[in-house]
């Protein structure tokens, strides 16, 4: 199990809400505003997210969680500055349908204190109003934390992660002035890719290859991990495709390089996808899905969902091509279908037409969610688990940086990679409903503890802080790179109270 535990999921008081409700409030119960439990990562000054976010679980007069919604605009939320006549804060309370909910913000500028008022018909929630005291800094804000181990203290970050330690564990030491002149000779023709230094919390950066736009992303990430925490200097290589690029084996002189999905037979180091990552700078900004958005759109309850397994997607893999067949079979059991087709042949005698692009949204119609490759791991799969249906997941030599903390049959329902046994799972499933209810949950709640925001955030600073502690040579801003520059908002300026000095490694 991953030791990704928060702080406040410790609390007496709040361990009941991650048992679904086993001794649920009754229908006609009456809520009250003074057991409903509040908590969460927004309730805290220095734990700073492009959009922060807490949870509300309703509970009743007699103290039991409800297990189902008392309404989407039971809970109002607002939040205030004490010292400022207007805040630019943009609040949304997304309503989980089991009783809880996520309440998430963006901020638009930085206060000199925040009070966080939740009211239930007129009366305070809990211990409500939450008073955050300032400055309670924004996204924007370039206001880095100096101390590593405060900054990972104040996130809740675990002591480590299991697949850092994996991937790093292929290297005893990393040199930098070997790696910047082999890895652009071995790579950089063929491959696109980044070369970047950290030095002094400034971002520079040097790319191979003709695509290289998913720059951006690594960009973006690095900027905003540097607004809020003091980088350690590192100087390193991120691969840009799709597919990972270190194939030779760890007895071999390998290259260290950070992709953004591993595989079993390549040696890179893995880090959370530019799909995921930039969901989580983007949320309440330019994208739609992201790990919150889910959490308030998954469709109806259990049982009002049809008991088929569904797929939509392009071509992008030899089994895609299978499911669709097998669907077209077997329509009764799986409804699987093409949007686009783009590397194979599209013969309509066997794939069918083409279907228009449901929303992601109304997925979770469905119970069964199957996951299956595409070019390299589906970016999909923390989306499918945060859904309230379960994830029927192939087999794959492919992974993303929380694959090897997942457990089939506990998070999961696994399928060969050949799909020989798809329709034996299905079966199995509908035969088992309430387990697979079980599975389904687990999933869900794996992705709610492991793959926000904050998690996110902690990962790539501790993958940065360990992969920096084993450099035997001084990170160099090298010849060609430039300066990364972070943007700057004249409109909302935010001044930093904290005095910049160069944290320890």
């Amino acid at each position: 199990m991953s030791p990704r535990l928060f702080s406040w999921l410790l609390l007496p008081c709040c361990l009941d809400v991650f048992r679904h409700g086993l001794s649920g409030a009754e229908a006609g119960s009456v809520l009250s505003a003074a057991k409903t439990l509040v908590w969460g990562p927004g309730l805290e000054a220095n734990i700073v997210l492009p959009a922060r976010f807490f949870y509300i679980q309703a509970v009743d007069s007699s103290g039991k969680n409800f297990t189902t919604s008392p309404g989407e605009n039971t809970f109002e939320v607002k939040i205030v500055s004490p010292v400022e006549q207007f805040t630019r804060i943009w609040i949304q309370v997304l309503d989980r349908q089991d009783g809880s909910f996520l309440v998430r913000y963006r901020m638009y500028a930085t206060y000199t204190d925040l009070h966080i008022h939740i009211l239930l018909k007129s009366k305070h929630v809990a211990k409500s109003p939450f008073i955050l005291k300032g400055p309670v800094y924004h996204e924007g804000c370039d206001c880095p934390q100096t101390s590593g181990s405060v900054w990972e203290a104040d996130m809740h970050c675990p002591p480590f992660f299991p697949q850092i330690d994996r991937d790093l564990s292929l290297y005893a030491s990393i040199e930098p002035d070997r790696n910047a002149r082999e890895i652009p000779q071995r790579f950089g023709q063929r491959q696109s890719l980044c070369h970047y230094t950290i030095k002094g919390n400034k971002v520079h950066v040097k790319t191979f290859g003709e695509h290289v736009g998913f720059r951006i992303f690594m960009d973006a990430i690095l900027l905003s991990l540097s607004r809020k925490v003091q980088l350690p200097d590192m100087e390193f290589f991120v691969n840009l495709g799709d597919w990972p690029l270190e194939k030779r084996k760890p007895t071999d002189k390998i290259h260290p390089i950070f992709s953004w999905c591993g595989s079993n037979n390549t040696r890179d180091i893995v880090m959370p996808t530019y799909d995921l990552t930039e969901s989580v700078l983007e949320t309440m900004g330019r994208v739609s899905l992201d790990m919150m958005s889910v959490q308030a759109n998954s469709g109806p309850a259990w049982p009002q969902k049809n008991a088929t397994a569904f797929w939509r997607g392009r071509d992008s893999r030899q089994e895609r091509l299978e499911l669709v067949k097998l669907s077209r079979a077997h329509p009764n059991m799986i409804d699987a279908a093409f949007t686009n087709f783009f590397f194979f042949k599209h013969d309509e005698s066997l794939y069918g037409p083409l279907v228009k692009h449901v929303s992601f949204f109304d997925f979770f119609k469905y119970k069964y969610q199957i996951n299956i490759d595409g070019t390299v791991a589906a970016y999909r799969l923390p989306y499918l688990l945060a859904g309230d249906s379960v994830v029927l997941k192939q087999d794959s030599g492919y992974y993303e940086h929380f694959y090897n903390e997942l457990r089939p049959w506990e998070h999961y329902i696994p399928i060969r990679a050949d799909l020989g046994d798809l329709l034996e799972k299905i079966r199995w499933a509908r035969d088992h409903d309430e387990e697979v209810k079980k599975i389904a949950l687990a999933g869900q709640q794996f992705a709610r503890n492991h793959l926000m925001g904050d998690s996110i955030f902690c990962y790539y600073y501790k993958l940065f802080q360990e992969y920096a502690k084993l450099q035997v040579t001084e990170p160099t801003v090298r010849e060609g790179m430039e300066l990364v520059e972070q943007p700057t908002d004249d409109l909302f300026p935010c001044s930093c109270h904290r005095t910049r000095a160069k944290d320890e490694l």
